[in-house]
């Protein structure tokens, strides 16, 4: 989501060019399969926890950043802003304290929905290869060393897989609640 609001903002507050170029860059990170990207991101630079959330991280990314950038766009030309600006407050201090705290929160909600997919994600990519290195405790490597035994040992399979159903389960209801919670308060 940081890699989303940097390039989200940008686009939207930096003007003609800088929201023709990062549009083009996101349209192009569009075009490959977040799997694919993932795969392509962790081969290139290997297996690690911090690839593999920069992998995750990267592959959602593109779609926050069009979600960033409308946000942006919208609470930019509001009333408060407009204000803000004619009573000369610094463009860095409007961006802080009016833009950015009004166009991120309605994106909340989108944010702790997005856990669980990343988690979905990131367990995915375990499972086939592209993940942290056997030792460490993952879901998705638990779900892939697990596999040759399914007939004899299931639960070698089920545990780790309601795991990871449970852990996006939760995120995804918490998202609703905060979803819900801030429709209340509008």
């Amino acid at each position: 989501m940081g890699l989303a609001v940097v390039f989200g903002s940008w686009a939207a507050l930096g003007g003609r060019w800088a929201d023709a170029v990062i549009g083009r860059a996101i349209e192009v990170l569009f075009a490959f399969p977040i799997l694919l990207l993932a795969m392509v991101f962790i081969a290139v630079y290997g297996p690690s926890v911090q690839t593999l959330i920069l992998a995750v991280g990267l592959g959602i990314a593109p779609g926050y950043a069009r979600m960033v950038r409308a946000q942006v766009m919208s609470v930019r030309r509001s009333g408060y802003v407009q204000a803000a600006q004619a009573l000369g407050h610094h463009p860095g201090r409007v961006l802080v304290q009016h833009i950015l705290p009004n166009a991120l929160r309605p994106l909340l909600a989108v944010l702790t929905l997005g856990i669980g997919q990343s988690i979905v994600w990131a367990s995915g990519l375990a499972f086939l290869g592209f993940g942290v290195a056997p030792p460490s405790p993952e879901w998705g490597a638990l779900l892939e060393a697990g596999r040759p035994y399914i007939i004899e040992a299931w639960w070698l399979e089920i545990i780790p897989g309601l795991a990871v159903l449970a852990t996006a389960l939760t995120a995804t209801v918490l998202g609703k609640f905060v979803e819900s919670t801030l429709e209340g308060e509008r």
